[in-house]
């Protein structure tokens, strides 16, 4: 492995764009004073971020590894990690990190990672991988270690890490792999937050824009009145479970965002199984968040335009605050109905970009046109 002048080691964070390059370069200016402070023995680290789609066209963890050392080798960088917010796979086992000691790169997967504090684990999981790799480097025999170090600094202690099989024709010479219902759910996890749910509201404009005036229309109707009023509230909580799944499954099948398999093997099954239980929580949490932001709506709306004495004469009801609230409620179930409809107008690529990051986007036109699959998501 080629040496860095004036005993610096060059460390190179090769991050896919969006997401996986912030994470990158919020981290990068304090991971050189880390990395001297743990390393010891007078080291010293200049740590750079290079933004890249190193992912493009594939998801093969090999493949990836060789393009990181044919990247790392043109550079003359002596230590790569590269980071990706695609989920990984390895001979049917979900990819936390791949190591090459010989090489001096490391490939860290982040939806392992989970949703929660990723930015923290994603600096550890890198201060690991770099120091595990200029140990190899300092030693000169390019070989890992034998005992390595448990993964706690990767993903926590209740995820289930450990060991992958790694082939003989493999760049990579050591593999963390997670198994299991939990590591299941810290994979699903961080890929609903790669897909960053909170951006589906702003940006469908227009089934927003149907949804809110269906909601001032409804607030002023006095049909909506007694039936809220009449209505009990498990009838209620009906109502917005209903609106609720009907907008999800509206956004899935009209802008086609289920994944479908393109190989009938299991492994291909579990990985369309994973990417759409992402798709139905990334779309959930968005409509959720549409949701209460609705009820809000309605309820100023309502506090603002409705009449006291009107409403007593049309309902026979006194207008308080339990009033207020329970008309608001069902409205805001009617708007989101409105957004339902609404959302026809429009097109499958804005729903797309509203609801997957840019690299997710990116890998379902790569698997359309690759394998002429069209994703019923």
């Amino acid at each position: 492995m080629p040496v860095s002048p004036q005993g610096v080691t060059v460390v190179v964070l090769l991050a896919d764009p969006d997401a996986p390059t912030e994470i990158a370069r919020r981290m990068a200016p304090e991971l050189p004073a880390r990395l001297a402070e743990k390393s010891g023995q007078g080291r010293r680290f200049d740590v750079k971020v290079v933004s890249e789609p190193f992912t493009a066209g594939t998801e093969d963890p090999h493949t990836l590894m060789r393009r990181i050392m044919d990247r790392a080798r043109a550079e003359n960088w002596d230590i790569v990690v590269a980071l990706t917010d695609l989920p990984l796979h390895s001979h049917g086992r979900k990819l936390v990190v791949d190591l090459s000691h010989e090489h001096g790169l490391a490939l860290l997967s982040l939806p392992p990672l989970g949703g929660l504090r990723l930015q923290t684990r994603a600096r550890r999981a890198v201060e690991e991988a770099v120091l595990g790799l200029a140990g190899a480097r300092a030693t000169g025999d390019g070989e890992p270690p034998r005992d390595p170090p448990p993964l706690g600094p990767f993903v926590g202690r209740l995820a289930p890490v450990h060991r992958g099989p790694v082939s003989e024709e493999e760049t990579a010479d050591l593999r963390y792999v997670t198994t299991g219902p939990r590591g299941y759910l810290r994979v699903l996890g961080g890929m609903v937050r790669a897909n960053r749910p909170w951006r589906l509201v702003p940006g469908l404009s227009k089934a927003l824009a149907a949804a809110l005036a269906t909601g001032a229309v409804a607030t002023v109707n006095s049909t909506i009145w007694s039936l809220s009023q009449a209505l009990s509230v498990p009838r209620l909580v009906i109502a917005m479970v209903g609106s609720v799944v009907l907008m999800i499954g509206w956004l899935i099948v009209d802008a086609e965002l289920w994944h479908r398999a393109a190989e009938v093997s299991p492994e291909a099954r579990k990985r369309a199984a994973l990417y759409n239980a992402s798709t139905v929580v990334t779309v959930g949490i968005g409509v959720l968040v549409c949701y209460v932001g609705l009820l809000v709506v309605s309820l100023v709306w309502a506090l603002f335009i409705l009449n006291d004495r009107v409403f007593a004469s049309m309902t026979r009801t006194p207008l308080h605050g339990t009033e207020y609230w329970t008309l608001s409620w069902f409205v805001a179930s009617i708007a989101t109905v409105g957004g339902a409809l609404g959302s026809g107008l429009e097109s499958d690529e804005a729903i797309r970009a509203a609801a997957y990051s840019k690299r997710e986007q990116e890998r379902r036109n790569s698997l359309q046109d690759d394998d002429g699959d069209q994703p019923v998501t």
